[in-house]
């Protein structure tokens, strides 16, 4: 018999260059009470999010159509500092659009982490131990951290790196 308390998750987040200008992130998520899709376009060099969709198939909170089209707050920002707090002032937190927001986060972090793949594949061609290079690389930009398994508390690449919510922020004194 199963478990009635049994929960599954499934998320998933990919990348593809469409044209010479053009990425597209889609980020994916199933679990047993949520079923949604979220897709972004981002214009290059400036990584500017130009389009954006998003569909909820299966939600316990009954996300509306025009709740999505908050969605399209987030056209004309640029992925980099502050794009966490942007994206979660223009579409919002309550009820389920926190995870539509969330996801639109991992879209743009997925775009960040297609940059950080070819960055890793130019340094593997350096001499010396990648392993270090790639924890010198997550030190110059905390961000990294924990955004994927090789980055993540308990690998060693990281060991030894504070997680980022322990760091001192910019303008704080140890006092």
């Amino acid at each position: 018999m199963a478990n009635p308390l049994f929960f599954s998750r499934n998320r998933c987040t990919r990348v593809e260059q469409v044209d010479e200008t053009t990425l597209k992130s889609c980020c994916t998520l199933q679990d047993t009470l949520l079923e949604a899709s979220v897709e972004i376009m981002v214009m290059l060099p400036d990584l500017e999010i130009t389009g954006v969709k998003g569909e909820v198939r299966r939600s316990p909170a009954r996300i509306k159509d025009e709740d999505l089209n908050r969605l399209q707050k987030v056209v004309g920002v640029r992925i980099g500092p502050a794009m966490l707090k942007i994206i979660k002032g223009l579409i919002g937190v309550e009820g389920n659009m926190g995870e539509v927001t969330f996801m639109v986060e991992e879209c743009c972090h997925g775009i960040i982490l297609y940059f950080t793949k070819l960055e890793l594949l130019a340094r593997s061609k350096e001499i010396g131990d990648p392993r270090e290079q790639y924890a010198k690389m997550v030190r110059e930009n905390i961000r990294l951290y924990n955004r994927c398994a090789a980055f993540a508390p308990g690998s060693s690449i990281v060991e030894g790196i504070e997680p980022p919510e322990t760091r001192m922020g910019a303008g704080e004194s140890k006092e």
